[in-house]
């Protein structure tokens, strides 16, 4: 039996009490905005509360290698609190942010148990940014992106799902669709990934199987443009283009995704010929959007916002017309910097520098200004592509050393460090569960029918109460709807087509060897 937490009040929201008269700085997200903002802080009498949808740090350069089953969750997302447990001026809220006020200075957020008002003196806001489809949100369903520890895991359920479903078919246009793997996408996330993916089929697991060869995977990369790392310049570009190539990575460019469903991809070419890719697995790596936050503060302040929602800030990282509200990481939009993990931990540290600056009542700092530190893709094991500046681009081995140690220095804590590299060395995590491949969706769903429901109580309460006696004088309670939902999206995340009632499908002999 499983019992649920009560619904928050909205309208008794819980006001978080000032542990002093100090300045107080409330942070929103605990990313790496977040965190390098809070440890900047660290020394400065100030009261730091740091409110998270999520109690854990995402190191998300290695997202890809949990939905791979190079590593564990544990390993790139350890406890925020772990993380702060010394830093005595700091306190870490559960809560999902819900609605900012620069006028009362208040941060509101809603958990499982109620609505919390958080006061601030200061404000760093690094909610980072969530996966973009571009206009078509229902590709989600069948694409998730990789922006979470739950996207990886449910996209470790459904590769690794897929491979064992191969396994159980006999016919072979079945068994070539459980065994192509499409990746949208041709950036540092989509190059990974794919990579990872190829080299799961042809390094890790052919001899784990028995009836189907893993070797002969398709893992398809696609981009709607005409290079793969295109922010790494031609002659990466190109590096990196044919070593995928060379691991039997189909790459194909210029090749606009307009369908997403659960047999397969609709993709329109250059040359506006319509065609379809047969696979079971998708995953989406295009695309990112500012947090709904941005809009919010843009339009509080007057400030503007791009197109991906992020907020054109001040060259000090501050809001227009609000010098105690900094905006860093993915959400800020100065000087076309990139949405990498260098600019949020570079603009945090910035923010608290400029508080500390301002309680100490010296002038402010210099303006923000990025320091380039490079950027990195690894495509397989022993193979990278680096561009460091205008004078340092490499491929290959030594570019993948260089990949190593960055990513390794900046993972969190000594024991996640030691961890991370004896897995890369020898052992894997592919511990898979059919709630992985389902809960996401279908916890969207519950969601949506609540929101609708909520909505037609507040319009017609009379049809609603109606609608409700009929359903249960024709045995079709919620509760069951909920159910045969359930089971029809299990069967449809493996890749069959879904019931049109709740009845079992029909036994299938056991495959002979």
């Amino acid at each position: 039996m499983t019992v649920e937490p009560p619904a928050p009040s909205p309208a008794s929201p819980s006001p978080v009490e000032r542990k002093s008269s100090r300045h107080q700085v409330a942070i929103i997200g605990s990313g790496f905005g977040g965190l390098w903002a809070t440890e900047g802080l660290a020394k400065a009498p100030v009261d730091v509360i740091m409110i998270s949808g999520t109690s854990h740090h995402l190191f998300q350069p290695l997202l890809y290698q949990v939905a791979t089953g190079v590593l564990s969750e544990g390993e790139v997302a350890p406890a925020t609190r772990e993380v702060l447990k010394k830093q005595k001026n700091a306190t870490v809220l559960l809560g999902r942010v819900t609605d900012i006020d620069i006028n009362a200075k208040t941060v509101t957020s809603v958990s499982p148990v109620g609505t919390t008002v958080t006061p601030y003196d200061s404000l760093i806001v690094a909610a980072g940014a969530g996966q973009s489809y571009f206009g078509n949100d229902q590709f989600s369903e069948w694409a998730p992106g990789m922006k979470s520890i739950d996207d990886a895991l449910e996209l470790r359920g459904r590769i690794f799902g897929c491979f064992e479903l191969a396994e159980l078919s006999d016919d072979p246009a079945e068994r070539e669709e459980w065994l192509t793997f499409v990746v949208v996408g041709a950036g540092p996330t989509g190059v990974e990934m794919a990579g990872q993916i190829s080299e799961l089929a042809h390094r890790a697991l052919p001899r784990e199987f028995r009836r189907i060869d893993t070797r002969q995977a398709k893992v398809i990369l696609l981009d709607a443009a005409p290079a793969v790392l295109g922010a790494f310049g031609d002659k990466l570009s190109n590096a990196a283009r044919k070593q995928l190539e060379s691991m039997g990575v189909d790459v194909e460019l210029n090749a606009k995704v307009v369908g997403v469903d659960n047999t397969g991809v609709d993709i329109v070419d250059a040359d506006g010929q319509e065609r379809r890719i047969r696979c079971r697995c998708k995953v989406w790596a295009a695309g990112v959007s500012a947090s709904p936050l941005g809009k919010q503060l843009a339009e509080q302040s007057g400030a503007e916002i791009d197109r991906a929602g992020r907020v054109k800030v001040n060259p000090d990282l501050t809001l227009p017309g609000h010098p105690e509200v900094f905006v860093v990481g993915d959400m800020m939009a100065l000087n076309n910097l990139p949405g990498v993990a260098q600019v949020a931990m570079q603009g945090g540290t910035y923010a608290a520098r400029q508080i500390v600056r301002r309680l100490r009542g010296e002038q402010p700092g210099e303006p923000f200004k990025y320091f380039d530190k490079g950027s990195m893709a690894t495509i397989s094991r022993f193979h990278a592509v680096a561009s460091i500046g205008d004078r340092i681009h490499m491929s290959g081995f030594f570019a993948w050393l260089m990949w190593l140690g960055v990513h390794v220095m900046y993972l969190v804590g000594f024991k996640n460090r030691l961890t991370t590299m004896l897995h890369w060395a020898v052992s894997s995590q592919r511990t898979t569960t059919r709630q992985q491949i389902v809960a996401r969706t279908l916890m969207a769903r519950l969601e949506a029918e609540k929101q609708a429901e909520e909505e037609a109580a507040t319009i017609e309460p009379s049809a609603t109460a109606a609608s409700s006696v009929e359903a249960a004088d024709s045995g079709k309670s919620q509760p069951e709807t909920v159910g045969t939902d359930s089971v029809d999206q299990l069967k449809a995340a493996y890749g069959e087509k879904a019931a049109e009632t709740g009845e079992p499908a029909s036994a299938k002999k056991a495959p002979e060897s």
